[in-house]
Formats: structure tokens, C-alpha cells, sequence
């Protein structure tokens, strides 16, 4: 059975990607496929989407979802950091526009069965792509006490990453921590406070395995090394991103990308232009609305950057 997806900031992906019809864009994280079906709405009637994920479940219920438009629809089972080799593959010298949603989805938390929620007592896997071998299991039961300290510190920012990192390796001493429920009861008995802080205690550690088990910051700044070799003249580059590590790559690469062409002297297109150069449309990063956040609150801490090959 299909699920659906609410496509966080809708109306300001399809303005910052530019969408028109005719257009060929490119979907990275199609997801609950929301805002591949909005790109289909306004790149009609002979637009093309390409779509990948590294989910086996969302390509399943894009399929479903998108059927009606089947002719114009191409998918991938496969991690956007491919989406270089897709463009190819489908024999294009670029595509219009490209998106990127970094954000976990519903179906991740409540449908998928792979411990993604501290809310859940499901098994621990974390895999958004279930072909790898490393689970969350394998990183927690496995790893040194100061490997799991910087791993929480440094993707989780989390300020007890030292106290959660040795309640962990004490536990699993006696038994393998397997599931989602007794890793966020371990993080809650070490975390000072426990429940009475703003946000559960288990955020942070739960945020950080999951972004080590993907290689989440490392695939991100793979996909942004051949930006401007996927899009056309004029094309543009729409990410969404959930928390300060990727946003902070994405900006710093994009500033990056626009300093460098700016800076250098060639070689130049006809008209006499740098080749590659990216725009950065997005000066102060775009956040929803008090109206979106309210319908939808898994929008609230949602951050936009576009940029424009030129």
C-alpha cells in the first residue's frame, strides 16, 4: 500500500528550482515522492522526472504513486551521489534542476520497521539502503567507547556524548543492545535531567548513528563535487536540509563553488562567460512559514539554499 508525503516548502522548491514544462529535473530523495509529483504538475506535459532513492520501499510507492505518469517518470534504486552517472546513462548532457530533501520521513519513523524513532521498540538497523551490511546494532555493540563519543559528539552535537558512550559500552557487556527502545532507555539514564529537558534525551544520539550508518555528511558533499557538471546552463539546485551539519556543507561548498568560478579565468563559453559558474540565489537561508509550520511541524526546523549554474 502506498504512502503518502507532505512536501515540506512545496511552493518555494518549484520557485527556486524554476520549474517549466518541458523541464527534465532530477529528484535525489524521492520519499513519500510529494515533491516529485509537484515537479510533474508544473513540467507538463512532456517534462521529465528522473528519480532516485536509496530505499527500496520509497521507489516501491513512487512507482505506485506516480503510475499516471509513468511515460515521464524514469527511477532509480540507487544513492543521488549516482545521479552523475544516471544523467549519463540516460544518455543527457544535464538536467534543469535538481532536489535534494535531506530530511528523515514519516514512513522512516513509523512505517519502516528499522529503529529510525525512540518512540518505537523496533530492531536496530537505521539502513536507509537495507543492501548495506552496517546496521546501528553492529556500530553500537561494536565500537569503542571513544569511537561512540565522537560519533555523537560530532554528528550529534550532544553535549553527554562522553556519560551516553560508557552507559552503552557498560550495558552491552551483559547483553547485545538490539533495539530502538533499549538504546533510548539507555540514553535517558545517562542523560542528566532524563525526560524534563525541551526535547527527548534520545534526539541527539538517534540523529548521529543514523547519519554514521549512511555516511549521510560524506554522500552529501560527494553529490555537490559534480554539481555544476549535471546542470544545464540556467539549471538549479534546491536542497532542503534539517539540521546545522548539512546545512553548514551545503552553504560553505556552495559560497565555496562561487568564489572559485568567480575567481578563475577560464576556460569561457561563447559567450565569454566562465563554464560552471554557480549563482547562489539564496543569500540568508529560507525557512517555512508560521503557516506551513503549524500544518505541519515536521517543517519547523527546515532550511532551503539554491544556487544557479550561470
Amino acid at each position: 500500500m502506498a504512502y503518502r508525503h507532505i512536501p515540506v516548502m512545496r511552493t518555494e522548491v518549484l520557485n527556486y528550482l524554476g520549474c517549466r514544462p518541458g523541464g527534465v529535473y532530477a529528484d535525489g530523495t524521492l520519499g513519500g515522492a510529494g515533491h516529485a509529483r509537484a515537479i510533474l504538475e508544473q513540467n507538463a506535459p512532456d517534462g521529465l522526472l528522473i528519480g532516485l532513492d536509496q530505499d527500496a520501499d520509497a521507489i516501491a510507492n513512487a512507482r505506485l504513486l506516480l503510475a499516471d505518469q509513468a511515460d515521464r517518470v524514469r527511477l532509480f534504486h540507487r544513492n543521488f551521489t549516482d545521479l552523475v552517472e544516471v544523467i549519463r546513462e540516460l544518455g543527457l548532457k544535464g538536467v534543469d534542476g535538481i532536489l535534494l530533501d535531506l530530511g528523515i520521513s514519516l514512513h522512516h519513523l513509523q512505517g519502516s520497521g528499522r529503529g529510525f524513532s525512540f518512540l518505537r521498540d523496533e530492531p536496530l538497523d537505521m539502513r536507509m539502503d537495507t543492501r548495506t551490511a552496517q546496521t546501528a546494532a553492529d556500530l553500537v555493540n561494536r565500537l569503542k567507547e571513544d569511537e561512540l563519543q565522537r560519533i555523537f559528539q560530532e554528528y550529534g552535537e550532544e553535549r553527554w556524548s562522553g556519560r551516553i558512550a560508557r552507559r552503552i559500552v557498560h550495558a552491552r557487556r551483559k547483553q547485545p543492545i538490539r533495539s530502538s527502545g533499549e538504546l533510548a532507555r539507555l540514553v535517558c539514564a545517562a542523560v542528566p535531567g532524563g525526560r524534563r529537558s525541551r526535547i527527548h534525551p534520545a534526539t541527539r544520539v538517534f540523529m548521529a548513528l543514523r547519519i554514521a550508518v549512511n555516511d549521510e555528511l560524506v554522500r552529501l558533499s560527494e553529490l555537490l563535487d559534480h554539481v555544476p557538471e549535471m546542470l544545464n546552463p540556467g539549471g538549479r539546485l534546491c536542497i532542503l536540509s534539517f539540521h546545522s551539519l548539512e546545512d553548514r556543507i551545503v552553504k560553505q561548498r556552495l559560497k565555496a563553488m562561487e568564489t572559485k568560478y568567480r575567481r578563475d579565468s577560464g576556460p569561457n563559453d561563447a559567450a565569454g562567460r566562465p563554464e560552471g559558474v554557480l549563482r547562489i540565489l539564496t543569500r540568508k537561508v529560507v525557512r517555512p512559514g508560521p503557516e506551513e509550520i503549524a500544518a505541519n511541524p515536521m517543517a519547523r526546523s527546515t532550511k532551503l539554499r539554491a544556487a544557479e549554474r550561470v
